[in-house]
């Protein structure tokens, strides 16, 4: 207080005059309310159904994991023995690897198979509009009705691919019946399924690149393929980084193509993290272990994603 006072005097002294006192207005505790009401109404509509079937599974699941439950009987306190039998098991380590072995076989196809589709239809192609719909038809298809038709088209004996590969003389492998094929199958399948939807996020980038940078970079003498990796991949990368984050999500989280095509055979070959949830829930009865399971799944998605996001500084241009 004492030296404001000496401030002012100085001031006066000066010739100068004294700024007023600041004040902070609060808003009055009626509108502020009623704004906070305003905005629960409006979120009620997706608030409610995360609560009810995300947030409240999720909370349900972790506590389930904490116990031996078989889904009828009363729960039997464990603790974390759920979650240490589970590091330690070999079928879990198992089927881990071979959802990493999907995701490796199934990311690069639907990314680059994604990508050529968009810079296909992103030219002056006569009927390009009809083909957009054609190749996004999949991704609207239900998993098992595209699962069930893959299965037929790679069946080795009387599938149409090992038919026409006989035409030419050629033996087909035994697709989804062979443990070598059994993993290549689904993810030519699921590639398939998804590449229109790859498609429509990588083209959207593709229509927002400014121009003006193709035709700098053709009046400095670029070529198509130069253009390619100098101006389009560089701009492309924060769609680029959504269709990674996404493709890596999902999966991780396989398994109606699976359940369908193969039930995780043949000898296991394809039996993947979200087979075995399903497995020890159904046909085990151990939901408590399923439940731990689904847990250490969330967990690596969400430590992976994070790694995505802290590494996306890097590479992806925002400019």
């Amino acid at each position: 207080m004492s030296s404001s006072i000496a401030l002012r005097e100085v001031g006066e002294q000066r010739g100068a005059t004294p700024p007023p006192p600041t004040t902070t207005r609060r808003r009055p505790a009626g509108p502020r309310a009623k704004y906070a009401l305003t905005v629960a109404v409006f979120l009620l509509p997706s608030l409610v159904p995360l609560l009810a079937f995300v947030i409240g599974p999720m909370l349900s699941a972790a506590w389930a994991s904490l116990h031996s439950w078989n889904l009828i009987g009363p729960m039997k306190w464990v603790g974390l023995d759920n979650f240490a039998f589970l590091i330690t098991d070999p079928k879990t380590q198992q089927a881990f690897l071979h959802t990493v072995e999907y995701i490796v076989g199934y990311l690069p196809v639907v990314y680059f198979g994604g990508l050529a589709l968009a810079l296909a239809l992103n030219t002056k192609l006569r009927g390009r509009s009809w083909m957009r719909g054609v190749y996004f038809l999949p991704v609207i298809t239900s998993w098992v009705v595209v699962a069930l038709v893959w299965r037929w088209l790679l069946n080795p004996a009387t599938g149409v691919v090992n038919t026409v590969l006989a035409w030419f003389g050629i033996e087909g492998p035994g697709w989804w019946a062979d443990p070598a094929w059994a993993m290549p199958s689904i993810i030519l399948a699921s590639a398939w399924k998804d590449l229109g939807f790859v498609m429509v996020i990588l083209l959207a980038g593709l229509q927002a690149i400014n121009p003006d940078l193709y035709e700098a970079a053709e009046l400095d003498g670029a070529g198509w393929w130069r253009r390619l990796f100098s101006v389009t991949l560089p701009m492309l990368s924060p769609s680029t980084f959504f269709v990674v984050v996404l493709s890596l999500i999902n999966g991780f989280q396989v398994f109606d193509q699976v359940y369908v095509m193969t039930r995780g055979g043949p000898n296991n070959s394809t039996e993947v993290v979200v087979q075995e949830v399903y497995d020890l829930t159904f046909r085990y009865g151990q939901a408590g272990m399923a439940s731990a399971l689904s847990w250490l799944l969330f967990l690596v998605i969400l430590v992976i994603t994070l790694v995505q996001f802290y590494g996306q500084r890097k590479w992806v241009n925002y400019d």
